[in-house]
């Protein structure tokens, strides 16, 4: 069977998400998959969900890390697959070398979610400079509940 690069974008969640959040990567270039395997965490401002491989497929390259936030259609990876249903999302580009992922520098300052966001700016408070806020959401990053417990611990 011929096999063809295909370029899997973020996903759509509607209208009013136009962006979503790598929670966690669970392959890496190089990474044999089946159609329905979990591939990764995402989170929008209202959920987080699993994304699962679209068909069976070798990753060639995977365009995010743990704590992006990238646009809803974006590129998000690059398959190599035979599933002809997905002709739609072929490559441009011929095949990509195996490489594996780079590993994510640590990050120098906390990951919020939206939501968290959300809450300090409505507090008149500004994320990019609350370090003494304890980070219990996923992967390590700030929560909504982190931001409320953090006002509560605030008020006289």
């Amino acid at each position: 069977m011929d096999t063809f690069l295909i370029d899997v974008p973020m996903p759509s969640m509607g209208a009013t998400v136009n962006e979503l959040t790598v929670i966690s990567l669970k392959v890496q270039a190089g990474a044999r998959v089946t159609k329905g395997q979990k591939i990764g965490e995402l989170e929008s401002d209202k959920s987080i969900f699993d994304f699962e491989a679209p068909c069976d497929g070798t990753i060639r390259a995977v365009h995010a890390r743990p704590g992006d936030v990238k646009p809803s259609g974006s590129a998000f990876l690059q398959m190599e697959t035979s599933d002809a249903s997905l002709q739609h999302l072929r490559s441009g580009q011929g095949p990509a070398p195996v490489q594996p992922a780079a590993p994510s520098a640590p990050a120098a300052a906390a990951v919020w979610t939206p939501r968290a966001t959300k809450l300090a700016l409505e507090a008149g408070l500004d994320p990019s400079k609350l370090t003494d806020i304890e980070a219990t959401g996923p992967g390590g990053r700030v929560s909504g509940d982190d931001v409320a417990r953090y006002l509560e611990k605030r008020r006289p």
